[in-house]
């Protein structure tokens, strides 16, 4: 086999995997020595460094594996938060904006708040890991607590708890109203191209 054949195939394997994958993997499917295949790796990788391109072929845990190039993160960030926060419904945001206000608080008192079952908001929200358990409450049953969590910071785009919007307390004491939860970047921005557009739309209008 070629080189240049071996370097591409090799490109293909990297790419369909999920996870590192060693230079003796690579080679038995391949049916191609060690010491080729780690040149053809380490000349793809090459290729990627010097063309400045959005993927690195890098050593992870004893074998080779495509990642994203390390100074693209915090768009690679920006960009997952941003799909993310489309996924939330805006029952879970509403129990999010709960607990970040009202922290550390229990599942029971946020039920109290919603008037509703939370379970699935919940598991949701743990499973993003923008809340976390944070300890038990001194009361018989010892029901957990909930606080956010540092990803939950960084999903919002906040330094720390103190840059949450300011609210009115009513709001999380039980009232009616719908909650509205801190936005993100992308919701202001988005929200901000909307404003912009209607005022565009209405001025045609009167030009017109």
């Amino acid at each position: 086999m070629e080189p240049y054949e071996l370097k591409a195939l090799v490109e293909s394997l990297l790419f369909m995997s999920e996870k590192p994958i060693t230079v003796t993997e690579i080679g038995k499917v391949f049916e191609s020595t060690p010491a080729k295949v780690t040149e053809a790796v380490e000349a793809l990788g090459r290729e990627y460094q010097e063309q400045s391109r959005g993927i690195r072929i890098l050593p992870v845990a004893g074998g080779y594996q495509m990642c994203t190039a390390p100074e693209h993160a915090e768009m690679i960030k920006k960009f997952h938060s941003f799909r993310f926060s489309q996924r939330l419904s805006s029952a879970s945001l509403e129990v999010l904006a709960i607990v970040a206000y009202k922290q550390p608080v229990t599942k029971a008192e946020i039920e109290a708040i919603r008037g509703v079952n939370i379970d699935k908001m919940m598991k949701n929200l743990l499973k993003a890991r923008l809340i976390k358990i944070a300890g038990r409450k001194d009361i018989p049953g010892r029901p957990f607590l909930y606080g956010t969590t540092k990803e939950f910071l960084e999903f919002f785009g906040l330094r720390s708890l103190k840059d949450l919007p300011k609210t009115d307390d009513e709001a999380l004491s039980g009232s009616t109203e719908p909650i509205e939860a801190p936005k993100s970047k992308a919701d202001v921005a988005r929200e901000d191209m909307t404003s912009i557009e209607e005022e565009r739309n209405e001025s045609e209008a009167v030009t017109g």
